[in-house]
């Protein structure tokens, strides 16, 4: 009667805990669990849970955690009648009327033995870590599928236990060869500006913040990488998940615009035109080339911090509205003769190129200014020959007079002023072509002196020129035939 009274007093003591409690007597009978044992097996009562052994064992099927079924005798309560006292254990149960369910305990035994050492009052606590494991069965699928790098190692002797595909793609490392070495051995934060800062945290078992690192690779190589780590854990364990972003491309594409930018810096520099970069915003100057320093005498200190417009190169303020307003329309401009002053005053005329581009994120505008000075320079002295000669044409030959009109103005052509000119004017024209004077204009037209001028200034007028020996290079260029003059004429 003590024993039996004691028992009571104890389930008592025990039926309102909310781990589960299963009492199971020597003769492998189960006398007693409480309510929470009985929740945890979904079942109402002892029947349903099992009156012995035997009976426990043909309703609910066992296996421990990532292994099969159990065989007879490797039950825990099977365990806890042979006298065995363990704890800890976690096995997964499924009720055999419904092989759906499935439940997670961690069961402990306790074996209180009589005076005389035999086993006299056997008992099992189990808790539900169903919940538990389920969401650790999510986090392994979630930490396996996940594309982000991401390892894990434990705090207790900083070896890794956990990696994902995501990591091993990225480092090309073998899971059964880097599972189970240590941080020391593969150091995570190599290359880490605050490397230390992070050894301390992981030490500590406290969050890493991002950081840039070069990861070592099993090939001998690096990654660049952001690392970060966050305390977890595994199984009751203390850990640390690492996870990762890989900045490999990022230092790529860094790499290939540092490259491309000293490529153009060179080109820039080493360039023969004289050649400016400014920003496309407020046309401020960024860069200047030495040929541009040789050429138009203004330095870097000249030019540093002031804008297109405040140095004020263009000798025409129309020009430099013209170039302006074709940059902002196309984004380019090509062949622009312009004449600019240099530092000291003097003009220079000038082939006016320039390109919008980006230059570390910032659009600029790229500008040659070649010096034509020289050419243009040649090309009005032979004007200025071919305007005193041409007062009076009619000794010149039709070669002559053709190679003259290609020099002039090589690609002018204008078919509609042609379209424009009157029958009488192209005789007159025709006529100057051929090297007639005014004079013998009149006389083989049949109208006076001052009637070719009005003809004349009306050609003046319709094809855009100014002098008479360009009118005749402009009629020469239209395929007037060449006509020759009589004696008369």
């Amino acid at each position: 009667m003590t024993v039996a009274v004691d028992r009571s007093q104890l389930r008592l003591i025990i039926a309102g805990l909310t781990e589960g409690v299963v009492i199971v007597e020597p003769d492998e009978s189960v006398s007693w669990a409480n309510d929470a044992a009985l929740a945890m097996h979904g079942v109402e009562d002892l029947d349903g849970l099992g009156r012995t052994v035997a009976a426990y064992r043909a309703n609910f099927v066992l296996r421990y955690r990532n292994n099969g079924s159990l065989d007879e005798q490797r039950y825990p309560i099977e365990r806890v009648i042979a006298g065995e006292a363990f704890d800890d254990v976690v096995v997964e149960v499924t009720p055999a009327r419904d092989p759906e369910v499935k439940w997670v305990h961690r069961i402990r035994s306790l074996v209180l033995n009589d005076r005389k050492g035999k086993p006299d009052f056997l008992v099992l606590v189990v808790t539900d870590a169903t919940e538990r494991f389920a969401a650790e069965e999510r986090f392994e699928r979630t930490f396996a599928a996940n594309p982000a790098p991401a390892i894990i190692c434990r705090l207790s002797d900083l070896r890794f236990i956990k990696v994902n595909q995501g990591f091993l793609d990225m480092t090309g490392y073998d899971r059964h060869h880097l599972l189970g070495r240590s941080t020391y051995e593969v150091d995570l934060f190599a290359g880490a500006e605050r490397r230390t800062l992070a050894v301390e945290r992981l030490s500590e078992g406290r969050t890493i913040p991002q950081m840039e690192a070069h990861l070592p690779l099993p090939d001998g190589g690096n990654r660049f990488v952001i690392v970060a780590g966050q305390p977890i854990d595994m199984d009751d364990e203390p850990c640390m998940l690492f996870t990762f972003a890989d900045l490999e491309l990022r230092r790529k594409a860094e790499t290939a615009l540092q490259q491309s930018e000293e490529r153009f810096e060179k080109a820039f520099r080493l360039s023969p035109v004289p050649t400016v970069l400014v920003r496309l915003k407020d046309l401020a100057y960024v860069a200047i080339n030495d040929v541009f320093t040789q050429t138009f005498g203004f330095t870097n200190e000249d030019v540093r911090g002031r804008t297109v417009l405040e140095l004020n190169m263009w000798a025409a303020a129309e020009a430099r509205a013209g170039f302006h307003a074709a940059l902002q329309a196309n984004g380019h401009v090509h062949a622009l003769e312009a004449c600019l002053v240099t530092k000291d005053g003097a003009h220079l005329d000038c082939m006016v190129a320039a390109e919008t581009m980006t230059i570390n994120t910032e659009p600029c505008v790229l500008a040659t200014l070649l010096d034509i000075s020289a050419r243009k320079h040649t090309e009005r002295e032979l004007m200025g020959a071919i305007d005193a000669v041409m007062a009076d044409t009619s000794w010149f030959s039709r070669g002559v007079i053709q190679r003259l009109a290609a020099l002039r103005q090589p690609n002018r052509t204008d078919p509609d002023a042609l379209l424009a000119l009157t029958a009488r004017e192209r005789e007159v024209l025709g006529l100057m072509c051929d090297g007639a004077s005014d004079a013998a204009i009149a006389k083989r037209l049949t109208m006076s002196v001052n009637t070719v001028r009005n003809h004349t200034a009306a050609l003046y007028r319709k094809t855009e020129v100014h002098r008479r020996s360009e009118l005749v290079i402009w009629g020469r260029e239209h395929g007037f035939p060449f006509r020759s003059q009589s004696k008369s004429d």
